[in-house]
């Protein structure tokens, strides 16, 4: 979504059952005005600090937790340190270079599966998460 506007911003949270408040249109002006991206909590009250938000980490956390758990945003679990958020929620997987930190997208369509194991009974797969992890070759 690029060049959004606040109205169609308000929009986009009500259709998703949120209510539309100052600090979650304020965020989702950075989350989705800048098309598809990769963001950690920390980077976004970084920019929104930089572009005179005034909001605590909290609010971000809040913020962007919400915006997932109603699909608006898919989490990316790196490791216990390293959360990512992306505003890519259609199936994809993840290329991750540890050494900048960056986090790129991988279509679904360029990982192939042999086998997948079955799933417990009772239970059906639900989708395949793939992160590869890229580092330098001489560091």
């Amino acid at each position: 979504m690029s060049a959004i506007t606040r109205e169609q911003l308000r929009t986009h949270l009500r259709q998703a059952g949120l209510r539309a408040t100052r600090a979650r249109l304020d965020l989702a002006a950075l989350i989705f005005g800048g098309g598809a991206q990769h963001l950690t909590a920390e980077g976004l009250h970084r920019r929104a600090r930089e572009t005179g938000i005034q909001t605590s980490l909290a609010t971000v956390y809040n913020t962007l937790n919400r915006l997932t758990a109603v699909g608006l945003l898919q989490r990316i679990v790196l490791d216990s340190r390293r959360t990512y958020f992306d505003t890519n929620t259609e199936p994809h997987h993840h290329l991750f270079d540890e050494d900048d930190g960056e986090l790129q997208d991988i279509p679904a369509e360029a990982v192939e599966f042999l086998r997948l194991p079955e799933a417990p009974a009772g239970r059906r797969i639900e989708s395949v998460d793939i992160v590869i992890r890229v580092r330098r070759e001489n560091p």
